[in-house]
C-alpha cells in the first residue's frame, strides 16, 4: 500500500523539517562565533542528513542531489540568520525549532520509506532516522552534547509521530489528516518533555554513570 500519494501536507512537511532543521544548524553556528560560510555548513548538513541517510538506506536517489532547491533553502535560511543576528534565548529556541523540525521530518520520512514499499516497521524506523540524524550531526560539529543523549524525550517523540502517521493510513485515514495526526503526536510529546521536563525511566544497572544515563 503507497502511504505517500500527492499530499500538499506531506509537501509542505518536507520544506518545513528542511528549513527548520537550518535554522537550527545557523544557530548553533551562530553561539559558536562563526563566519557565513560555516552558517551556511551547518545549515545544509543539519537540513538534509537525515533525509540524506534515509535515502541511502532505501536505495533511493538522494533527494537534493536533483533538486537543488532544498540546498537552496537552506543557503537562505543560514542567510536570513545571519543577518538578523542570534538573539538573546538562543538555546531555547533552537531547541523549540528542533521539536518543530522533528515531528515534520518524522512523518515527512515515514511517508517516503512507505512510498518504496518497505514494511511498516521499517516505515517508522526511517521516520525516525530521518528526523535524528540532522541534529546528531548538528551537535558534534558544534562541539556540544547531543539532545539524544539528554534526559528529556526526544527519539520517543520521532517514534510517536512516524508509527502515528504509518498506523494511520493502514487504517485508511487520508495522508492529510495522518500527517496531522502524527505530527501533533511528536510535537505535543516533545513539547512536554521540553516544558516539564517529561522523561523515560533510565537504566540504573552497574554500568550506569552515576545514574544519569538518559531516556531517549
Amino acid at each position: 500500500m503507497a502511504l505517500l500519494p500527492d499530499s500538499s501536507t506531506l509537501a509542505v512537511l518536507d520544506y518545513a523539517g528542511i528549513a527548520v532543521f537550518a535554522a537550527t544548524g545557523a544557530l548553533a553556528a551562530a553561539r559558536r562565533g562563526q563566519t557565513i560560510v560555516t552558517f551556511a555548513f551547518f545549515a545544509a548538513v543539519t537540513g538534509v542528513g537525515g533525509g540524506t541517510l534515509r535515502d541511502l538506506l532505501l536505495g533511493a536517489p538522494v533527494f537534493w542531489v536533483r533538486e537543488p532547491r532544498y540546498i537552496a533553502i537552506c543557503i537562505a535560511v543560514a542567510g536570513l540568520i545571519w543577518a538578523l543576528g542570534a538573539r538573546r534565548g538562543g538555546q531555547a529556541v533552537l531547541l523549540w525549532l528542533d521539536a518543530v523540525g522533528l515531528a515534520a521530518y518524522a512523518v515527512a520520512g515515514a511517508a517516503k520509506a512507505a512510498d518504496y514499499g518497505v514494511p511498516p516497521l521499517i516505515s517508522v524506523a526511517m521516520g525516525v532516522l530521518t528526523a535524528s540524524f540532522g541534529g546528531i550531526v548538528r551537535d558534534v560539529l558544534a562541539g556540544r552534547p547531543s539532545v539524544v543523549l539528554s534526559r528529556e524525550i526526544y527519539v520517543s517523540a520521532a517514534v510517536l509521530g512516524a508509527g502515528l502517521f504509518v498506523g494511520f493510513r493502514l487504517m485508511g485515514a487520508a495522508p492529510d489528516h495522518a500527517a496531522l495526526v502524527g505530527v501533533g503526536g511528536a510535537f505535543a510529546l516533545r513539547a512536554g518533555a521540553l516544558a516539564l521536563g517529561w522523561s523515560l525511566p533510565s537504566y540504573a544497572g552497574p554500568e550506569a554513570d552515576d545514574g544519569s544515563s538518559p531516556a531517549p
